[in-house]
């Protein structure tokens, strides 16, 4: 529940028969095994020809074309693979549960069963983790090899070791989504494993601009304690160091507790919606490939 292992996630190859990368918005036939709306061009340079009529004059060959006097328009074919990347955040507030497994447990996880997915639908995996403090930066590579330099990475993080004593926030996924930006190609499916616990709107805008060339799935993380307080009582916590007493006679309290999570909830709903992306909610007592069946 509070840590994971090589074995576990190489494991969970057995178990992803089930799920698909569609992701629920398909429109037409890609080079590999599954369809896809397929956002940016997504094809290689093929060759040129002489232009006919109905060309798309976009795509002339001005090179070509200066050089015989004689109109070319370039051809394209589309890639076989297409590169799956994964953004799986590590930072100190998905350390946290108060049932089932932290969300950095099920962030593993999740992540793990959607790289056996993309090598059993032939494509490369990349992805990028990190914490407050480290970066891992994973280019695509096909095969067994990618999915397991990706298991080796989610497991050997500092973060399971040395978690930063000052919470996560909008910087550290600011940074993290950059990096993104950097190594995810036009054309790609992007998975963002997170609780988006304090992402400001540069963070956003950073989503939003990946959206615009590549398909988005986000898959918010969250524990049921985030989403409303227990039934009524008085309940001592404590992080090791301090104390809180709550209170959850006083419903006024419980009320906006809750609704602080559903403004959050709505915020990403609605940035879903904006993008025609995909969100995907995933609480610490759901089992992951059940999620992943289902939620895709």
């Amino acid at each position: 529940a509070v840590q994971i292992s090589v074995p576990v996630l190489v494991r969970l190859n057995q178990s992803v028969a089930g799920i698909s990368l569609h992701t629920g918005r398909i429109q037409a036939q890609q080079g590999g095994d599954y369809h896809s709306t397929f956002k940016g061009r997504g094809m290689e340079f093929d060759e040129s020809r002489l232009y006919q009529p109905g060309d798309d004059i976009r795509n002339i060959d001005w090179r070509v074309t200066a050089r015989t006097n004689k109109t070319h328009t370039k051809l394209f074919r589309e890639e076989r693979e297409r590169p799956v990347f994964v953004w799986v955040d590590f930072r100190r507030p998905m350390f946290f549960a108060t049932r089932g497994s932290f969300k950095a447990v099920l962030a593993a996880k999740l992540a793990a069963l959607l790289a056996w997915s993309a090598n059993r639908q032939g494509d490369r995996v990349g992805g990028v983790i990190f914490s407050e403090s480290v970066h891992h930066e994973l280019k695509p590579q096909r095969g067994k090899t990618g999915v397991l330099r990706l298991i080796n990475q989610l497991v050997q993080h500092p973060a399971w070791t040395q978690h930063s004593r000052d919470p996560g926030d909008s910087h550290d996924c600011g940074k993290a989504l950059s990096r993104l930006r950097r190594v995810a190609r036009p054309g790609s499916l992007i998975f963002l494993i997170s609780d988006f616990r304090d992402m400001d709107d540069p963070a956003l805008a950073q989503i939003s601009t990946l959206s615009a060339n590549n398909e988005v799935v986000m898959i918010m993380l969250y524990d049921p304690l985030e989403k409303s307080l227990p039934a009524v009582g008085r309940y001592r916590v404590s992080d090791g160091a301090e104390e809180l007493l709550v209170d959850t006679y006083d419903r006024d309290r419980v009320d906006r507790y809750r609704g602080r999570f559903l403004t959050h909830l709505e915020r990403f709903q609605q940035l879903a919606r904006k993008l025609r992306s995909h969100l995907v909610l995933c609480s610490t007592t759901d089992d992951p490939v059940v999620v992943l069946t289902q939620g895709l």
